[in-house]
């Protein structure tokens, strides 16, 4: 007889599993499990059976799941292997030997493997051990704080010896399949710093340095995003390491590792790499190389990639690859994407192009600028820098200096060697850059004056930026073309809703999928919150949820996957207003049509129209709403029901001007 809590809640005897019946009674026998041999008092399980105020016949019902349970032991053989559930006072004792259960022989596996010591010893022990795993922890308990707790408890311990067995493989010099174990974990448990943090050095010791890279900036993101903190020392220590190793020449070898090759030197390894393990352009036979393709060639225009004096071979410039994954699943754009080609390729001659994406939230700006990039990245040999400004985000924006830093540092800059102004680290990083083909994606800018610094400069660089605001200063002075992103249309967004559930389950139901696209405003935020329900509901049709989100009521909440979702997006930007534009927007939600002029929603504010007028420019720089026609402004219906639930809020100091500005 075998007890599995690593998984769903079973008892499994050799003619096969036991019927436990309903999730209370589960739920009381994993109790029993989780403390073996250790009596169990009535109320604990009361406690833990109701997460709020427990019934009155609530000791009648777990008197009756534990004779139900002691029935269907016995019937199962329980005496066979010495298991009995006994009764002492008001508490309960189930007695049976310990390695009958998962989880201790689980945690028996896990003691005996010693990665560091012992690796190949402790490759077989850990990946039995997790091969015990059948499932999320405590499946089919009832939701309550006590089973919670527990279910984290062991999920915790998994994840301890996934990340042991990921050391073992690395110690052996199996970082590939170090990578693959840590990558799958990584991605579900994507705030785990240090699994991240190996995961990036795994990647980097196969000669994988973008990779490594990327998963860097995109947890950077999620930590601000979710906790509003930055990467903790392991996160920073691990970024830092790979970026001294790639500038030492060590390229995919740290610590000791071949597996990227043995050549020595500023040389190229058997697998076509640089010793700095970026990718080695190709050279057509007989032509000469470029600059970026030469290794004797350094950086121009300043000091090189190991700070030496300017003009002074050095070893090849290194080659940042830091642009996030492509989105998932993008559709259509394909007029904006046209428009940041022409951008860059109608430039004038001697000017580095700038193209300024801008939208509301959750329009898919950023999507649509990573996707351009990736598309376009053939044409920026030199490499490609991105980095999250952090403009709408919960917390302070992120400081140009910040970004210069990450920025040299991807570059080949010492850290030893970065300036610690904006002013100096901006001009080390134009002239790094001056004669090199790199493109720069600066993503959900607050300002211009945040942008300006970041600006490379150099003829053959060109930047694209994204922010919910126009960014008029960057128009006004650096030549920006602007690049708007609408909300969907009726085929677009029943195409996205396709592409995420499916096109069947869409065709079986085109009329709420139409519908659904209404509701959402045409936002692909909403309808992939939209799609999220419907995923995680799949016996749904498209109409149980568009009658749902017709709720004014719930609309917001139902658009949202845990944090994600249109509400948290709109909170950012309201966030950013003056207190007085955020009251303005408030009182404009009170307009029932959405449809108004200047003198209306002077009338709604009760405030003088000239006034009036600013704010309106201002709410319009924001894409909060929209001007379709002089004087003629429309408020999105999402927009509306946020405005109205949250109710007018300062800016994030309460003062007037609260980043409402370009800048």
């Amino acid at each position: 007889m075998d007890f599995s809590l690593l998984g769903p809640i079973t008892v499994t005897t050799g003619a096969g599993e036991l019927a436990l019946g309903p999730a209370k009674r589960s739920s009381v026998l994993a109790l029993l499990l989780l403390q073996p041999n250790t009596t169990v008092p009535l109320e604990q399980l009361i406690d833990s059976l109701w997460e709020e105020e427990p019934p009155e016949h609530a000791r009648t019902v777990v008197q009756g799941h534990v004779s139900r349970l002691r029935a269907i032991l016995a019937r199962g053989g329980a005496e066979a292997y010495g298991i009995e559930l006994a009764t002492h006072g008001s508490a309960y004792l189930l007695r049976l030997p310990e390695e009958l259960i998962d989880a201790h022989r689980f945690a028996e596996l896990v003691a005996l493997a010693r990665p560091e010591a012992a690796p190949a010893d402790a490759v077989p022990l850990l990946r039995e051990a997790l091969g015990l795993w059948r499932g999320p922890a405590l499946t089919g308990t009832v939701t309550s704080p006590p089973f919670a707790a527990a279910a984290h408890a062991l999920e915790e311990q998994r994840l301890a010896a996934t990340e042991a067995l990921a050391r073992a493989h690395g110690a052996l010099g199996e970082h590939e399949q170090a990578a693959a174990i840590l990558y799958t974990a990584a991605v579900n448990n994507p705030l785990r710093e240090g699994m991240v943090a190996e995961l990036m050095r795994a990647l980097f010791r196969t000669g994988r340095q973008s990779d490594a890279m990327e998963w860097f900036h995109r947890t950077r993101r999620l930590l601000d995003e979710e906790l509003g903190v930055g990467p903790g020392a392991r996160l920073k220590g691990a970024y830092e390491e790979i970026l001294r190793a790639e500038e030492a020449g060590a390229g995919g070898r740290g610590r000791g590792d071949t597996a990227s090759g043995t050549g020595q030197g500023g040389g190229t390894n058997g697998a076509g790499r640089t010793a700095q393990g970026a990718p080695q352009e190709a050279v057509a036979p007989g032509a000469r190389p470029t600059a970026a393709q030469d290794p004797r060639v350094p950086a121009q225009g300043g000091r090189g990639p190991t700070g030496g004096a300017p003009g002074r071979a050095s070893g090849p410039p290194a080659v940042p690859r830091l642009l996030p994954r492509p989105p998932a699943r993008f559709l259509g754009r394909e007029q904006q994407l046209a428009a940041l080609t022409t951008v860059v390729q109608s430039a004038v001659p001697g000017e580095s192009p700038l193209a300024v994406v801008t939208g509301p939230a959750g329009v898919g700006k950023t999507a649509c600028a990573v996707q351009w990039a990736h598309a376009y990245a053939g044409a920026f040999p030199d490499g490609q820098l991105f980095a999250d400004l952090r403009g709408f985000n919960e917390g302070a924006a992120a400081e140009p200096v910040e970004i210069l830093r990450d920025f040299l540092l991807a570059l080949g800059t010492p850290p030893e060697r970065v300036p610690t102004s904006a002013q100096s680290a901006s001009a080390l990083f134009r002239s790094l850059v001056a004669e090199r083909r790199l493109l720069v994606v600066l993503d959900n800018a607050q300002s211009s004056a945040q942008v300006r610094p970041l600006l490379p400069g150099g003829a053959h660089c060109a930047t694209v930026v994204t922010s919910r605001s126009r960014l008029d200063g960057l128009v006004a002075t650096d030549v920006a073309r602007p690049v708007p992103v609408q909300a969907l249309g009726a085929a677009e967004g029943t195409a996205l809703l396709g592409a995420m559930l499916g096109a069947e389950r869409v065709a079986d139901d085109p009329d709420a999928a139409q519908e659904l696209v209404a509701l959402c405003d045409g936002l692909p935020l909403a309808l992939r919150a939209a799609a999220a329900q419907l995923t995680a509901r799949p016996r749904w049709r498209l109409a149980r949820l568009a009658a749902a989100l017709r709720d004014e009521r719930r609309r917001l909440a139902l658009l949202s996957a845990e944090d994600t979702g249109v509400a948290a997006a709109l909170r950012m930007s309201v966030a950013r207003l003056s207190a007085d534009d955020a009251r303005l927007l408030s009182a404009l939600a009170a307009n029932a049509d959405g449809h108004l002029n200047a003198s209306v929603a002077a009338a709604l504010a009760g405030a003088d129209p000239e006034v009036i007028q600013e704010g309106l420019d201002r709410l319009t720089e924001m894409h909060l709403v929209d001007e379709e026609a002089t004087d003629v402004y429309t408020i999105s219906t999402l927009t509306q029901l946020f405005a109205r639930d949250e109710g007018p809020a300062g800016g994030p100091e309460g003062k007037p001007g609260g980043g409402s500005g370009s800048g």
